[in-house]
């Protein structure tokens, strides 16, 4: 079950968030994976809480990054995976069960079992990003990993089913679509960014990846490798910029300079006596600045990287899934890359932390090898999956129609 091979033996990633657009174009090698030959990012224009506002402004700092890359592999692109990360994303476990119309289970077994599953009612405004098989069952027996080939007279299996408002991906899709780009695929971008970060261990014994993005928070629970649980909150780093910017009476770019050169989470005793120069909201640049302490930049940042960290861990608790979650938990995004993120969030949650960044390809420079781009990187690694896995492989919809079962139809048939 090989699965198919990209065109030109080439895999196109684009990462869309809040405040960054990055694309990575990678070759596919036999001896070590994927090496990255291509890498673009812009700036994003267009976006709030990862979703588009403004088709043009997207349109064009989408088509800029992919340029990029095109030029730096010197190849035309076609099909892209692409990364959503606002839409309100959110998983659910749904059940299901079918009878065995043989003894010895086998693919066509587990199709239909999927296709149960993906076709089970939705709420009209929500789209499917992903059907994950976390676990299987045999007659009501639990913990079968992979049932091909075994006996029994039911199948059972318990799908992590990821959904996002429809209309965000539509929008999304089709923004990517007037750049003349085909939407192989949208996958959710903290599911990508666990794929690219954790080690098989954490995957494996229960890990929480918290992708911490411009506009939004992403949460993805993994354990016995599979994602089992997904959320968004919508709060990121850009918000940590605006109360700087409010807080300090300063304009959004300096707050943001001012955030990644003196920004920390946590206090430290020579807060007081550092001075930071403010430039002042409408006065002539440098004309007239105040000075203020550093402890007022941190005591700015601390309180929304406290809220950030506490509705992660509110929402872990509500859903039940943070029993789950095992002991691990990983930052990625550029927002993690704040001094103190690290820490405080190992406060605030109870558990270890470290910083998460791609460790599945190759080929990338020194600067997009951070958490910044560990969703673009995980695109990546989505495409390299066995099918069975790359459950996010059927095309979006535009629409719901009554084309859709046939178009899931035709998925199954082809990775199974």
């Amino acid at each position: 079950m090989a699965h198919t091979k990209p065109r030109n033996g080439l895999i196109t990633a684009l990462d869309i968030g809040t405040t960054k657009i990055c694309c990575f174009i990678a070759e596919i090698r036999e001896e070590d994976g994927l090496n990255i030959t291509g890498i673009g990012h812009q700036v994003a224009k267009g976006l709030r809480a990862g979703t588009v506002t403004n088709m043009e402004a997207a349109e064009q700092a989408i088509l800029a990054a992919v340029t990029s890359a095109e030029e730096m592999t010197e190849t035309t692109i076609r099909e892209v995976i692409v990364s959503l990360s606002g839409g309100a994303p959110g998983s659910q476990l749904i059940d299901v069960e079918v009878p065995l119309t043989r003894d010895e289970i086998g693919d066509e077994d587990i199709r239909r079992a999927l296709s149960e599953g993906f076709v089970r009612e939705m709420p009209e405004e929500r789209a499917l990003l992903h059907a994950i098989p976390v676990g299987y069952s045999i007659d009501g027996s639990n913990g079968i990993d992979n049932p091909r080939g075994m006996f029994g007279h039911r199948l059972g299996v318990k799908v992590n089913r990821i959904t996002a408002l429809e209309s965000a991906v539509r929008n999304l899709s089709a923004c990517v679509e007037r750049c003349h780009l085909d939407v192989q695929t949208v996958v959710e971008s903290a599911y990508a960014a666990g794929l690219a970060s954790l080690v098989e261990d954490e995957m494996k014994l229960g890990a929480t990846l918290i992708d911490m993005g411009g506009g939004t928070t992403s949460i993805a629970v993994f354990a016995d490798g599979n994602a089992i649980y997904t959320d968004s909150i919508p709060i990121g780093g850009q918000h940590v910029t605006n109360d700087i910017a409010r807080g300090l009476a300063t304009p959004i770019i300096h707050a943001e300079r001012m955030k990644t050169l003196y920004g920390n989470a946590l206090p430290s005793q020579t807060d007081d006596r550092e001075l930071i120069d403010v430039p002042t909201v409408g006065e002539e640049e440098h004309a007239r600045a105040n000075h203020v302490p550093r402890s007022m930049l941190t005591g700015i940042i601390k309180p929304r990287l406290e809220e950030t960290f506490e509705l992660v861990r509110n929402r872990l608790e509500t859903s039940g899934f943070g029993r789950y979650a095992g002991r691990r938990v990983v930052l990625t995004g550029g927002a993690s890359q704040l001094q103190g993120s690290r820490e405080l969030a190992a406060s605030v949650l109870g558990k270890p932390v470290r910083l998460g960044r791609p460790i599945r390809i190759r080929g990338l420079a020194e600067a997009t090898g951070g958490p910044a781009f560990a969703t673009c990187a995980g695109l990546l690694s989505f495409a390299l999956r066995t099918p069975s896995d790359w459950t996010g492989k059927f095309p979006m919809p535009a629409a719901k129609s009554a084309s859709r079962p046939g178009r899931i139809g035709n998925w199954l048939r082809e990775n199974f």
